[in-house]
């Protein structure tokens, strides 16, 4: 009688949640993540739920119907991760009791917990964000902060991982997110060969500050401040002399240095390089003059120090800013234009 071949232990579930107007890629990105690893890697097996409330398919944000695996009831008892997509308006999200309730029971039954964009906003609503730092789309930040503040909300960092919890920024983040689970579960090579399967960063250059629309903040709300604010944006070359903003702004250098930090929260010379960082971007991203032309048209001086404030803020240099954002075209095309 042969040896009886030892059981395969049964592949790690992964449940991914889905509700009506979820957004599509935050669902698909990861599943095509953790789907590619166990087609095409020899160690990595996952098995995959989509796995709604109510146990029906849903409509995404997207129009597109998702097809959901199975209901609630027939996951098994333990479940290995779950991750929790977001939609646009997480406040319809975090008021959808029925959907709350679900992801806090099934986190109960899960060794980690992740979620993808807005999803942190569910996972805060269910009270597995508090005491815990997170991070969201850099759009939503500020409201995941004021909305839960017993959260800490990272604003740069594509993913976080906080113990157990692991969330990611906006959208396509979900995949590096997914990615950086495979690592921790079979290590860096089966990641490696599943990024360049999708044909993907296996890690991300840079935060998610690189994608914010505006670093600058809202206008303050002192006359001096205001007036400062004012001339700094019409031409940051001015502002390079504390002095000269302190005379636009009709006060001593010392107390607008003092009315900055009490009105925005932010010294002169750090709201002077989020403007120059601005305009830097803005002339990157629509023209093509030399790196060192724009230093100076944005008030930096010299491309060197731009260089150091683009590394420092967005963790991306200005060259590498500007190719990943004037254009879509490559510099080898593989089909000639007509």
């Amino acid at each position: 009688m042969g040896a009886v071949s030892p059981r395969r232990p049964a592949a790690p579930t992964i449940v991914i949640v889905a509700f009506d107007q979820v957004q599509l890629l935050d669902v698909t990105g990861p599943t095509e993540v953790f789907t590619t690893a166990t087609a095409t890697t020899g160690g990595a097996a996952y098995d995959v739920r989509i796995v709604s409330p109510d146990g029906a398919d849903v409509r995404t944000s997207s129009g597109v119907r998702i097809g959901v695996d199975i209901g609630p009831d027939a996951l098994p008892r333990r479940i290995d991760t779950v991750l929790v997509p977001g939609r646009s308006d997480w406040r319809a999200a975090v008021h959808d009791t029925e959907l709350v309730a679900f992801t806090a029971q099934l986190a109960r039954r899960a060794r980690r917990v992740a979620s993808v964009c807005a999803g942190a906003f569910l996972l805060a609503e269910a009270g597995l964000l508090d005491g815990r730092r997170a991070a969201t789309h850099w759009r939503l930040a500020a409201d995941l902060a004021t909305a839960y503040p017993a959260v800490t909300v990272a604003h740069d960092p594509i993913y976080v991982r906080d113990g157990p919890v692991v969330t990611s920024a906006g959208v396509s983040a979900g995949i590096d997110l997914a990615l950086a689970l495979v690592e921790e579960d079979h290590g860096a090579d089966t990641a490696r060969d599943v990024a360049r399967e999708l044909v993907v960063f296996m890690a991300r250059p840079g935060g998610q500050s690189q994608f914010s629309a505006r670093l600058t903040p809202a206008t303050g709300q002192h006359p001096a401040v205001r007036a400062a604010m004012d001339a700094a944006g019409a031409d940051p070359r001015v502002a390079s002399d504390l002095t000269v903003l302190a005379e636009v702004a009709g006060v001593s250098p010392r107390h607008l240095t003092r009315l900055f930090r009490a009105d925005t929260g932010m010294t002169p010379g750090q709201y002077i390089e989020s403007v120059r960082l601005e305009a830097a971007r803005a002339l990157l991203e629509g023209g093509g003059d030399p790196v060192e032309h724009i230093a100076q048209a944005a008030g930096f001086g010299s491309s060197e120090s731009m260089r150091r404030a683009f590394q420092q803020t967005l963790g991306v240099a200005p060259t590498e800013y500007r190719a990943r954002f004037r254009t879509t075209h490559t510099t080898n095309p593989t089909v000639t234009p007509a």
